[in-house]
């Protein structure tokens, strides 16, 4: 949610709508979403070659330790499915489709804010470690950091502009205007604290008259918010003419925001504010009415949290809405907890996705279209595993029926790129091959490994590469392996090179390599990191990167996007990666340039047997999947690749001597 040009208009009148805070021992309710957007927008990461998770997690870790600095206690709310209302659903695609436009302006090296595809995951993953407490909503969180916040009269921290028309007790502090790099001392107390700026509706509304607060929930309506169009009130405002405008505006918009206020502020309440819309409205617009008006308005009007009880004791979440209250238990436990994704619930309840742009080649078709396969198989296992909830909700017009099964298919309609615009198709539901239907009430109980058996088959692997592998990474390399063969147009031994050599570089960082950890212990690890951290893109040589990289990567991540969710749902039976560690975009492309000027991966670990091991098992399990011959250089290469398996026994030795395991060991005891 949020107003249009509001914030822009209350920032440009400077501090006379706030007052200076030091924010110290208090609770703090947090809306996890507009943190994590201002963290990556505002810190300088990179959006141009798919991210840099591991500065991305270090920044989030500095966040919570100041507040805990300052003994603010914080409690994190993201946003779940996209409304089930259908509401929104015209401003998430308008917002989408701009995404494409700053998407294809970054792939060229001009400006835009793109969020990197795993940047909501790394986030979960850090809160879990940090022990943040925190909750997935199943739909938008606005509403619901309201009314928690609230029942527990503390403040909020957010950038949505709708905070500044929600009737908050503990008032808004807008990320803004909020210093936590900065933390400050209590001189009499040596207490730490935030220097904040701190917003309430009551000294807003003293500017304009002392204007009835209630007013403002009609305001936001009338200016238009990300449930009514900026356009719709155009007649309203042509037929007006405002007699005060407290001073110079900078833009046509906020000169209306202005004289909006002030002509509403003349009303002692809404019922009459509204009555006079409609009569300077008349019968010219009849898109424009009462029930319209009242529906905007009903958004902001707050009541009493019903998440308390889950953040105090643990409760299940009550009250929920029609469409999901009837799902299983273990699936509700796992979306509130975030354990599963949010994007199940579009799938679910409305059969639809929207699918994230990245920054890749946008004269080839989508990156997503990769993992399409993957997709399908969690689309079938959501939607004939539930086919209930469908049934109750007429999902049957998106239904088939397999010729040859007689079981109900059903199909989801997926927003994703063709070329620069965004685009609704229909995609079937695949049910596993020589799987039993699985009934979404008791996939958590399938054994394991008949759930290990569903994503194997689906990613096309075997089980070799789970068994010989840090557990950790099996499900990124076998993501590996299915985006070599699965791509087009392929990957080159370069970028698989590099993309390797990439997992190992975050696995010796994650280890301690590039600090004083353990792994630095290991003979040579120190020198290998420092030589890997040399091959980073730097901050000024961020320009356009090279397209055919960075679609074959933004086509890794897609596919790894969708194996975690589809991993989730089936209760992991293989572990979940820790996302930081896995990719960095501006190593993996200094790395492929690296590739090019005929250094070899042998070359960049050389003097550490640790990393080198690690690649070369990585590798191993990766050949066993593409054939041995894809990483033979192109002069060595032969039909006959009779060698392929050689090492895979000193590799099942080396991994079985639990040498992994012995350092992850070091590491949680130091």
């Amino acid at each position: 949610m949020g107003v249009h040009g509001l914030t822009s208009y209350i920032e440009e009148n400077g501090k006379q709508f706030f007052k200076d805070l030091k924010l110290r021992n208090t609770t703090l309710v947090i809306d996890g979403c507009s943190l994590f957007f201002r963290l990556y927008f505002t810190s300088g990461l990179d959006q141009q070659h798919g991210g840099d998770y591991e500065s991305f997690a270090n920044l989030i870790q500095q966040f919570f330790e100041a507040l805990s600095m300052c003994n603010i206690r914080p409690f994190v709310l993201l946003d779940g499915g996209i409304d089930y209302t259908n509401k929104k659903f015209p401003t998430l695609v308008q917002r989408a489709q701009k995404k494409i436009k700053e998407a294809d302006a970054l792939s060229r090296g001009s400006h835009g804010s793109i969020l990197p595809l795993l940047t909501r995951q790394v986030f979960k993953q850090v809160l879990y470690s940090l022990h943040v407490p925190f909750i997935q909503c199943v739909a938008e969180a606005d509403w619901e950091i309201a009314c928690l916040a609230n029942q527990w009269n503390c403040a909020v921290l957010t950038m949505d502009s709708d905070f500044y028309i929600f009737d908050l007790k503990g008032g808004y502090l807008p990320f803004a205007f909020f210093q936590w790099q900065n933390v400050g001392m209590c001189q009499k107390t040596s207490e730490r604290y935030i220097p904040a700026s701190h917003f309430s509706i009551n000294k807003f509304c003293s500017r304009f008259h002392h204007m009835n607060k209630e007013l403002l929930p009609l305001f936001a309506v009338m200016a238009g918010n990300d449930y009514t169009s900026p356009g719709s009130m155009d007649k309203f405002f042509s037929r007006v003419v405002f007699s005060q405008v407290a001073q110079p505006a900078h833009s046509r918009t906020h000169a209306r925001i202005d004289g909006l206020l002030h002509w509403l502020s003349q009303f002692s309440g809404p019922q009459k504010a509204m009555d006079a819309v409609l009569q300077i409205l008349g019968n010219s617009d009849p898109s424009i009415n009462r029930d319209l008006l009242s529906s905007g308005v009903q958004e902001y009007k707050l009541s009493h949290s019903n998440l308390a009880r889950y953040f105090t004791h643990g409760a299940a979440v009550t009250n929920l809405p029609e469409p999901v209250r009837h799902l299983p238990e273990w699936l509700l436990a796992g979306l509130t907890s975030g354990r599963l994704p949010s994007f199940i619930l579009d799938v679910l309840v409305l059969q639809r996705s929207l699918l994230i742009v990245q920054v890749e080649n946008c004269r080839l078709p989508s990156s997503h279209t990769t993992s399409l396969p993957i997709r399908q198989v969690l689309y079938g296992l959501l939607l004939d595993g539930n086919r209930k909830l469908l049934q109750g909700h007429g999902s049957k017009q998106r239904k088939s029926t397999n010729p040859t099964e007689g079981s109900p298919l059903y199909r989801v309609q997926e927003f994703d790129r063709h070329g620069l615009n965004l685009r609704g198709s229909p995609v079937q539901a695949v049910l596993p091959r020589g799987i039993q239907q699985l009934s979404l009430d008791k996939l958590n109980e399938v054994p394991l490994p008949v759930r290990l058996q569903v994503l194997l088959e689906t990613l096309g692997v075997d089980e070799f590469i789970a068994t010989a592998l840090p557990p950790h990474l099996s499900l990124p390399v076998c993501v590996t392996c299915y985006w070599i063969t699965s791509s087009e147009p392929k990957p080159n031994l370069q970028m698989v090179q590099a993309l390797l050599l990439g997992i190992v570089y975050g696995e010796l960082c994650r280890l301690g390599g590039s600090q004083r950890g353990p792994a630095a212990e290991y003979p040579g690890v120190r020198a290998v990191c420092d030589r890997l951290g040399r091959l980073r893109v730097r901050a000024n040589e961020r320009r356009g990167p090279d397209l055919d990289v960075a679609h074959a990567y933004s086509q890794w991540q897609s596919c790894l996007w969708m194996s975690i969710y589809l991993n989730q749902l089936l209760c992991c039976p293989l572990p979940e990666p820790e996302c930081a560690w896995l990719y960095s975009g501006t190593f993996v492309h200094g790395a492929v340039v690296e590739m090019k000027r005929n250094s070899t991966p042998e070359d960049l670990l050389m003097g550490a047997p640790f990393p080198a091991q690690l690649y070369r098992d990585i590798q191993v399990a990766v050949q066993r999947s593409v054939g041995a011959d894809f990483f033979r250089p192109p002069s060595r290469k032969r039909v006959n690749a009779s060698k392929e398996v050689q090492g895979v026994g000193a590799t099942q030795r080396f991994c079985s001597s639990n040498k992994y395991d012995a350092l992850d060991n070091d590491v949680n005891e130091s």
